[in-house]
């Protein structure tokens, strides 16, 4: 019998828990990134060398991109936001890799950043406005609307994960399927086009979390 390709591949257990090939995977990536950005920030200099160059840029873009959605320092919002981006984007261009699946085109993973973004919403929104002022606007304008705020602050947590998972799981089979009947040099166009992809969605996802922080800490209209 076939498996379910939408099924998650596990590879060992610990004690009670199954561990999947896309969380070994997201392990990895976490540890590489950890890695460079230990070696490239060890002995930070004022003349940067070409790594330190790349990393600032990339730092002081996301920031501008943060800035420019909440209109307000983008720095409180960068441990979890960067990383986000950075993350993401690596983690989409595993797809290029030969025999390498993304994460992101496992449900587990988008599930895992959702969840991620839907508490640091509320997390920054409480620190920014104060409990009793950021949980009464869900009774705004008036206390019937607190059944529909509270679904739609799920939705659209479902939404960020689906809309991620779809697009990489997608990705992935069509990458798979074109290999399959055409050999191995015909898809040369597609990983490009999956290396685009993968960048774009990473950018839509961490702007649609900056929008949800800045509409919890009150800088943008819901």
């Amino acid at each position: 019998m076939d498996r379910n390709p939408l099924a998650p591949e596990f590879l060992f257990t610990i004690g009670p828990v199954p561990i999947s090939r896309a969380v070994v995977t997201t392990w990895v990536i976490m540890a590489v990134l950890l890695i460079l950005v230990r070696v490239v920030l060890r002995r930070p200099r004022v003349q940067a060398g070409a790594a330190q160059t790349v990393l600032e840029i990339v730092v002081e873009t996301i920031g501008q991109q943060i800035r420019a959605i909440v209109g307000r320092d983008p720095w409180p919002f960068m441990p979890i936001l960067g990383t986000l981006f950075i993350f993401l984007v690596v983690a989409n261009l595993v797809a290029v890799l030969p025999g390498a699946t993304p994460p992101t085109g496992h449900i587990e993973t988008p599930a895992a950043l959702a969840t991620i973004v839907f508490v640091s919403v509320h997390v920054f929104g409480l620190r920014a406005r104060g409990a009793l002022p950021y949980l009464r606007h869900y009774i705004e304008p008036n206390p019937f609307m607190l059944p529909l705020n509270i679904l739609s602050e799920l939705t659209r947590t479902f939404s960020l994960m689906i809309r991620l998972f779809g697009n990489m799981m997608s990705h992935e089979f069509v990458l798979a399927i074109v290999a399959f009947l055409a050999g191995l040099l015909l898809p040369i166009p597609f990983m490009l086009l999956g290396i685009l992809i993968g960048i774009i969605q990473a950018y839509i996802f961490t702007v649609l979390a900056t929008v949800y922080v800045g509409a919890a800490v009150g800088s943008v209209e819901t």
